[in-house]
């Protein structure tokens, strides 16, 4: 009883009373008590549990401060049941073991905590009331407590009242066990916690002269638990307690004996052992004994496949392990260490137990190397995961970083590592401050690593430091990073981004510092984009406020890599559009720097870093989840180097990082490429060398070598990660084969599958153990436990053998000859088993709730199988279904439960719902309600409501949630009576949702749902079951074949034209067609009537109506045009005539508009191309809403513009949605003049019968402008009409369909689709169209499921929406391309139409808009996978130039007019193999002509005109007239004519073409060599923010000085260029501070050779260097004064042209 600081001083009416309670010395105090505690829900008509105590206590004070208590007489009483009805059962033996407990008197010392109250706040008739609120200290810790005193002095009584808020205490009483990867939020409101309790106490006083006694206590104690965070979905678990005085004896009570152990204050204290499970008691007397019965029961269950008892022992198994010692340990290992069916059950529960012995025991063993190499890398992650962290066990794991074993097998060395950074962090997460020794490892290995420069070593130890997350580390960490140690420079990027990681844990602890850190990291911009990024991903972990983010968005205007504003900028924008609260303050204060920036950002294209993110979090359950990935792209790739991928979770006011995966890669490109070329022998490296001599500042870029890196996170920890570069691969390779050729590799694969593979293996894993616990006033723990484990089990024997076997001299090729036979008996099986409590569990009793669910999947697969592979044969064999089989089951049940250490056979269960009559469910209520949804029941109501409540009655009926329905049963099977055997589906529900309908109520009760295979009765049995696949020419008679087994005539081989009769005539297909002749006929008759006749959403037509089902969807167009009444119609029809010129104007006027051409935009830096009639069509859009334009095909395309869906008629789109049935209506069997490519037979050999199953054909037709594919399928025999057809066809580049019938002659059931390209408002456009003629009711009722999230997922992702009719069985999209990089979406449903513009697409597609689809070239097959090249080839990078413009490989375009006769650097490679170069200069002749020289291995090719005539030399010889020109080395090049100029192809060097016709030049780059060009075209690495670099790196400031750097200077006497480059002094005079100065320029500028004169000259803007007038810096000597820092910047003039009549040359 909790009486700490109860007792006060009140002072009223002038006189002041003492109500502390004295107990006076030689006496001895008799009360009674009785506690009673219970578990269970508010509405008492469901099951409950509980405990009550009662005792007599006896009170005597020896001295001051001290009492004895002396506890008397306990009797322990167990309820479980229904309250009242159920009653209170004794139970002795516990009751007994209690009281030996208690024999002994406790010695309790008391100090007085006194507490003065001075406020009134009521007198009358003697009596008065109190109120005072504060802090106190308590069993559950110091929490807020009300106190309320009510004196009556009258009577000389007082009662003393107070309550306790347990939700927000200071210094909680608490036990969390395995949820240490689980943040809580400090500062979510108190609202968002799911456990809520309160404590309440009254006590009676009687005071006197004497002083005031205590005559009673009462305390009542309640906690409210929500798992789904709902208001009235939670249990609630209530303790009370009651003191009563009953007399006064004038006897003490003796004192004890023996020496008394100091038991600690009133504050809660848990025992430092690991807790008792939350599974059924297990009575521990012999743990050695128990342990081995336990397991070989275990084993034993395995065997016979029984996996749910198996996991309940494995369960047990690890609970008797925690208390076992290490002897005992020992002594079942070495009893079963050979037996190796025990040892993955006894490893596993080894590292679940997780305590120090079996901790050490682990150690001990793989030190011993007992353990395998397998058996240690599977155990090892599971013990660090779960070890219990304390001093003796993170000792433990030090000693494994030594241990010689672990050091010799890389796996198990990160393993460790990573795992002991894991126990560091758990450890420190319990402790006030974290010591410094237990990360001198992880410090220890990052200095060795760094010392060695292993770069492998060093990430190990970033990683293991980013597990532990502490701060202590950020200075080793610092030592990482350029922007605060220059000797990171030399490191790796991806060291870099791993130091910044391992900061992300840390900014949980210290956020400031760590946002200190990132936000320099990132405004550094000398370090790699992706760098960067990392920084920006670590930096908004920190959770950065309004100003820091405020300032972030600044950076970005003037920010000169695209890649890192464009990630920084969508990384805001995904974090302004998130809803999780915890994440409030940041999302608005990213809402806010984002409109600081602008959409300039928004519009850049896949080429730049991009953050995708998709959330949701419900506010009513609390409960949220983020999946978040990060695309990090580099300059030297085209697609994302860096891809990081998470999903974090979210639930009441905590957060976990559930998984993160990240897969990075470094000039992956370079493996697909042609290797082993000797580019460094060439003459073009050697050239290359020296030509970087005369380009100032130039360097070629540091090498990369290909690389492959992964990690992989759980709950934020890292568990592997993998390095994978080309060595490793090969290494890999030689490992296996000893051999670095892949070919060994098939071989010894192929001879492992030969030797087949047979045994037994199981794989026992604890997935979780979580425990929440808090004291309750009775003195007994409440716990909240969760575990769970998953059993696995496999038994596999096969065999498999080739022929002919394979040979010494093997090659792969041989395998397209071979049979292979395969004997197969698989057996795998799952099981998961969780377990969660609510209530009472202790060593020696349990009472509360549990909760039990089950997964379980078995499946066995045993059949025969031949491969021929010559004759493209498939045929497999098995056996048919003999007896049931449960394939897969899910079960959960709750309980009220009792259970006591004593009475291990007397456990008392109680269902949660009382017995009682099972309501019948009869199917025709089922009937009933699915009818609801009938045509009609829209037109009076909203139509998404009646969609919502036609899914909610489906949903009702699933459930019953309406009163007295507790009850469901519902069984759902398929018969395949021609393969003997059923599937079912059944499902059993059995809950207290008819009480309240929240999850918790619907989760507590019972449920099942479980899928059965059975067989079904068949005329004659079944021997075995097979199917067969025929390719080639062999398919017709594979099918003739099969049918002919089961009859009487013989067959003989027959010519093809009988082959096709028979064909047909066992297919069915002539009735097919008869039966599709017939329908096509009644469809017109019918049609009119079909027209007027109203249908609802997804409505199966009425009988009259049935086979008019394909005229349905000419009633109204599939763009939305709405149906209604005959009057209506005519409305419309009439307003068309009267709107006709009108809309022919509009369309001309569309088409004008839409026919401009489209330009490049110099503003965009995406480089995207932009159409100017973009605002036309943004007029078009003001007048009219894109869902009301009409989609034209391309082959009915008339010569106007636009069609607006405004005022056509329903009746005058039957054209348009005919042309479905035209192609599908129609159908031509390809049979009567192509051969089948393939045949497919399943089926069943009787014994005494013919066999039975289904026969399936498949045609092709490929043609120049057609392609189609038609497929048949049957039974074998017997008079069934049943059939399936599906036809597809592909006519010319415009038009696809296909359609699905089945059913009796392929006429029951019909769905129909096409894909068209055509216009939709004058933009080239692609429409799909679904028609659903008619489909049975379960794809009816899917359909509705999942039209019912339409409108929501249409929100979320930004769409428009509009309730518009449409026809009833159809659906259609309309994608329409506006410019190369937009497109608007138009998806018409029956009932809704959903629609956006100018959505981004992720790569440009080729086209133009304003062009007609009919114009466009080719009208063959081939322009699909032109379409494709073509889309390719936008992605490559394309240098152009043309008279003076030049368009840079980055799409950034400039004016720029060469000097005359001097090469510049068009292009080159400035890898480190130094490919290529081409050069470009601009003839005397003509300002318009150019001439180009390459440099390609030994070749030196040059292009010029000469007397109007293109000229090719080759090595300086004028190269043949009969082109193409072909090299002979090692990478080929390819020289031809093409059009009016010559073409270069060599991909190896990475110039995929090369045009050159004297006046245009254009280069297309492969897409490895992006980022490795530098020259005029560019670095080909999008950053055109960057684009004018010189060789030296520096930023020129306008495009003239560009191009100026990249000129090649000559000798000037022997070369026609006399211009070259020289520093500068500024002529105008700058001075500082009002000092004068001379400034010399940083960049050189040019200038005529000595001794000639300038005849043209060009202003450039120029960057000084100043120094003072007297300084003896000059232009002298040629000082570098590249290097040194830029302070002013102004314009000079630059020579581009001399006159060199003076100029002194040697003779």
């Amino acid at each position: 009883m909790d009486v700490s600081g109860t007792f006060v001083t009140v002072t009223g009416g002038g006189q002041k009373q003492d109500l502390e309670p004295v107990f006076h010395m030689g006496k001895t105090y008799l009360y009674s008590y009785e506690s009673i505690i219970v578990h269970g829900f508010p509405d008492r008509s469901l099951a409950m549990a509980g405990v009550r105590l009662t005792s007599q206590v006896e009170i005597s004070r020896v001295s001051h401060s001290d009492h004895l208590l002396q506890i008397g007489s306990p009797k322990l009483e167990e309820h479980n049941g229904f309250w009242p009805t159920d009653p209170f059962i004794p139970s002795s033996r516990l009751s007994e073991t209690i009281a030996a407990c208690l024999s002994q008197p406790f010695k309790v010392s008391y100090t007085s905590q006194t507490v003065f109250f001075d406020l009134f706040i009521a007198v009358s008739s003697g009596k008065f009331t109190v109120f005072n609120q504060c802090l106190q200290a308590g069993i559950e810790g110091i929490c807020q407590t009300r106190y309320v005193i009510q004196d009556d002095s009258k009577n000389n009584r007082a009662t003393i009242s107070k309550s306790k808020d347990l939700t927000d205490c200071q210094e909680k009483a608490v036990e969390n066990l395995g949820m240490a990867y689980i943040r809580p939020c400090p500062t979510c409101p108190l609202k968002e916690k799911n456990i809520k309790g309160t404590v309440t106490f009254i006590y009676q006083m009687k005071y006197g002269d004497s002083g005031a006694s205590l005559t009673s206590a009462m305390s009542d104690q309640v906690y409210q638990i929500s798992p789904f965070n709902e208001p009235n979905g939670a249990a609630v678990v209530e303790a009370r307690q009651q003191l009563s005085l009953v007399d006064v004896k004038r006897s003490p009570i003796s004192a004890p004996t023996s020496q008394l152990q100091n038991q600690g204050n009133l504050h809660y204290n848990f025992s430092g052992e690991l807790p008792q499970m939350p599974i059924p008691l297990v009575r521990i007397k012999n743990p050695d004994l128990q342990l081995t019965e336990t397991l070989r029961q275990l084993v034993q269950n395995n065997e016979k496949g029984a996996t749910k008892e198996a996991s309940a022992k494995f369960l047990q198994m690890i609970q008797l392990f925690r208390v076992a010692t290490l002897d005992q340990i020992e002594s079942l290992w070495l009893q079963f260490v050979n037996e190796l069916p025990y040892r993955p059950w006894f490893l596993s529960a080894i590292c679940a137990a997780g305590t120090t012995d079996t901790f050490r025991f682990l150690k001990q063993k793989i030190h011993d190397e007992k353990l395998s190499i397998w058996e240690a890398a599977a155990t090892l992650p599971l013990a660090f995961h779960f070890v219990t962290p304390n001093k003796q066990t993170l000792e433990i794991a030090s000693t494994f970083l030594t241990c010689p074993q672990i050091q010799k097998i890389v796996l198990h060395r990160i393993i460790v590592y990573l795992g002991y950074g894991s126990i560091v962090n758990k450890y420190c997460a319990q402790a006030v401050l974290c010591p410094n020794e237990p990360l001198q490892p992880l410090h220890h290995l990052a200095t060795e690593a760094t010392n060695k420069g292993d770069a492998k070593d060093m990430s190990l130890a970033l990683k293991a430091i980013g597990n532990a997350g502490e701060p202590a580390s950020i200075k080793r960490i610092l030592k990482f990073l350029p922007t605060f140690s220059s000797a990171a420079a030399s490191l790796p990027n991806r060291i870099h981004a791993d130091a910044l990681l391992a900061l992300r844990k840390i900014a949980r602890k210290d956020p400031v510092k760590v946002r200190e850190i990132t936000l320099q990291v990132f405004m550094d911009s000398t370090l790699a984009p992706n760098v960067r990024m990392v920084a920006c991903v670590v930096l908004f972990e920190t959770k950065p406020a309004l100003p820091t983010v405020a300032a972030l968005a600044s950076s970005l205007l003037t920010e000169p890599s695209l890649q890192v504003a464009s990630f920084a900028y969508s990384h805001m924008k995904t974090l302004a559009a998130g809803r999780i609260p915890q994440l409030y303050k940041l999302s608005a204060a990213c809402n806010v720097a984002i409109k600081l920036l602008g959409p300039r950002l928004d519009r850049l294209s896949y080429r730049y870093s991009k953050v995708i993110q998709i959330s949701d979090y419900s506010s009513q359950y609390q409960a949220g989840a983020i999946w978040r990935v990060y695309l990090m792209n580099s300059p030297s790739t085209m697609f994302p180097s860096d891809i990081i991928t998470k999903v974090r979770g979210y639930y009441a006011n905590t957060a976990t990082d559930i998984i993160e995966v990240a897969f990075r890669s470094q000039s992956l490109i370079q493996l697909i490429r042609k290797q082993n070329i000797p580019f460094a022998e060439y003459e073009t490296y050697k050239t290359l060398k020296e030509l970087g001599k005369l380009l100032l500042g130039w360097k070629e870029l540091p090498p990369e070598d290909p690389l492959i890196s992964a990690y992989i996170k759980i709950l934020g920890q890292d568990i592997a990660f993998v390095d994978v570069d080309k060595d490793a691969i090969q290494q890999m390779m030689m490992s296996l084969t000893g051999s670095s050729n892949w070919q060994p590799v098939v071989k010894k694969v192929v001879e492992e599958v030969q030797r087949g593979i047979s045994g037994r293996w199981a794989l026992p894993v604890m997935v979780g153990e979580m425990r929440h616990i808090v004291p309750t006033i009775v003195g007994l723990p409440l716990e909240l436990g969760l575990c769970g484990a998953v059993v696995a089990q496999a038994a596999a024997d096969v065999d498999v053998k080739v022929s002919p076997p394979v040979s010494e001299n093997f090659r792969p090729s041989q395998l397209w000859e071979a049979k292979v036979d395969i004997h197969a008996d698989i057996r795998p099986k799952a099981y998961f088993h969780t377990i969660a409590m609510m209530g009472i569990n202790t060593q020696y009793f349990q009472s509360g709730l549990e909760f039990r669910a089950e997964f379980s999947a078995n499946t066995t697969m045993k059949f025969d199988a031949r491969i021929n592979m010559k004759e493209k044969n498939l045929k497999i064999e098995t056996l048919p279904c003999h007896q049931e089989a449960e394939l897969a089951a899910v079960r959960s049940e709750v309980y009220a439960i009792s259970r006591n250490m004593e009475e291990e056979d007397s456990e008392k269960k109680s269902q949660l719902l009382p017995k009682g009559e099972i309501p019948s469910i009869s199917d025709h209520l089922l009937q009933s309600k699915e009818g609801s949804s009938r045509p009609g029941s829209w037109k009076q109501r909203s139509i998404l409501n009646v969609i919502s409540k036609g899914y909610q009655q489906g949903s009702e009926e699933a459930h019953h949630n309406s009163a007295g329905r507790r009850f469901y049963s519902r069984r759902f099977c398929r018969k395949f009576e021609s393969l003997g055997c059923s599937t079912c589906l059944s499902i059993k529900s059995r809950n207290s949702a008819f009480l309240r309908n929240t999850y918790l109520h619907k989760l507590f009760g019972e449920f099942e749902a479980k899928i059965i295979l059975k067989p079904v009765r068949t005329d004659a049995d079944i021997e075995k079951i097979q199917l067969e696949v025929q390719a080639g020419s062999k398919a017709a008679s594979k099918i003739i074949e099969v049918s002919s087994s089961g009859s009487k005539e013989e067959g003989e081989a027959s010519p093809y034209e009988d082959i096709q009769v028979k064909l047909k005539k066992i297919l069915g297909i002539e009735n097919v067609f008869t039966a599709a002749n017939k329908t096509r006929r009644r469809t017109k008759r019918i049609n009119r009537e079909y027209k007027n006749a109203d249908t609802g959403l997804w409505a199966e037509p009425s009988a009259s109506h049935l086979s008019s089902s394909s005229s349905s969807s000419a009633a109204s167009s599939a763009d939305g045009k709405e149906p209604g009444n005959h009057h209506r119609t005519n409305e419309i029809r009439q307003s068309g005539k009267k709107r006709g010129s009108k809309s022919s104007s509009r369309s001309s006027s569309g088409s004008s508009a839409s026919s401009k051409a489209c330009s490049s935009s110099s503003q965009d830096h995406s480089g995207d191309r932009h159409c100017s009639g973009d605002s036309e069509y943004s007029n078009q859009q003001a007048n009219a809403p894109v869902y009301q334009f009409l989609f034209k095909p391309a082959d009915e395309q008339d010569p106007g513009g636009e069609i607006l869906n405004i005022s056509i008629s329903s009746s005058s789109s039957s054209a348009s949605d005919e042309g479905i049935s035209r192609a599908t209506s129609q159908p031509k069997f390809l049979g009567d003049s192509k051969p089948p490519i393939l045949a497919a037979v399943l089926r069943a050999i009787h014994r005494n019968k013919q066999p039975t199953g289904l026969q399936l054909v498949l045609y092709t037709d490929t043609q120049p402008k057609r392609w189609r594919i038609q497929m048949f399928g049957s039974s074998i025999t017997g008079p069934s009409r049943w059939k399936l057809c599906a036809d597809a066809s592909v006519i010319n580049y415009r038009r696809v369909s296909g359609s699905l019938k089945w059913g009796k002659d392929c006429q029951d059931y019909h769905i129909a689709t096409r894909i068209a390209t055509g216009q939709f408002a004058a933009y080239p456009a692609m429409q799909m169209k679904l028609e659903w003629l008619k489909v049975p009711s379960i794809i009816r009722t899917t359909a509705r499921w999942l039209y019912s999230f339409l409108p929501g997922a249409a929100y979320v992702l930004g769409f428009s929406q509009r309730q518009q009719l449409g026809p009833s069985h159809q659906a259609t999209l309309v994608m329409a391309l506006t410019s190369p990089r937009t497109c608007d979406i138009v998806f018409k449903l029956p009932e809704l139409t959903i629609y956006d513009t100018a959505i981004r697409l992720p790569l440009p597609v080729p086209s133009h808009p304003g062009i007609p689809i009919s114009t466009l070239p080719s009208s063959d097959w081939k322009v699909f996978s032109q379409a494709t090249l073509s889309i390719i080839g936008s992605l490559k990078g394309h240098c152009t130039v043309f008279q003076n413009k030049i368009t840079t490989f980055n799409g950034v375009q400039f004016n720029y007019s060469m000097p005359a006769n001097c090469y510049h650097v068009l292009v080159q490679d400035c890898s480190p193999e130094l490919k290529f170069l081409v050069m470009v200069k601009r003839l005397k002749e003509s300002a318009d002509l150019k001439a180009i020289n390459v440099r390609l291995a030994s070749h030196e090719v040059d292009m010029y005109v000469s007397n109007g005539l293109i000229q090719l030399k080759i090595n300086g010889v004028q190269a043949p007239r009969d082109l193409p020109y072909t090299s002979n080395s090692a990478a080929s090049m390819l020289i031809s004519s093409e059009k009016k100029g010559l073409a270069l192809k060599a991909p190896d060097y990475g110039i995929d073409k090369l045009y050159y016709d004297g006046h245009r030049i254009e280069i297309q780059a492969a897409f490895w060599m992006a980022g490795k060009t530098c020259g005029i075209c560019g670095k080909y690495d999008a950053e055109v923010e960057r684009e004018y670099q010189t060789p030296g790196g520096y930023l020129a400031k306008d495009a003239v000085s560009f191009g100026h750097s990249w000129i090649i200077s000559e000798d000037p006497c022997a070369g026609a260029c006399k211009l070259q480059h020289k520093f500068v002094k500024s002529e105008k005079p700058v001075s500082f501070e009002k000092t004068a100065t001379k400034c010399f320029s940083v960049e050189p500028v040019l200038r005529c050779v000595k001794g000639c004169l300038a005849t043209q000259t060009v202003p450039v803007s120029v960057g000084f260097h100043c120094v003072p007038a007297d300084s003896a810096l000059s232009l002298d000597g040629q000082p570098r004064l590249d290097q040194k820092s830029e302070d002013v910047v102004s314009s000079v003039s630059a020579h581009t042209a001399c006159s060199c009549q003076q100029q002194a040359c040697p003779a």
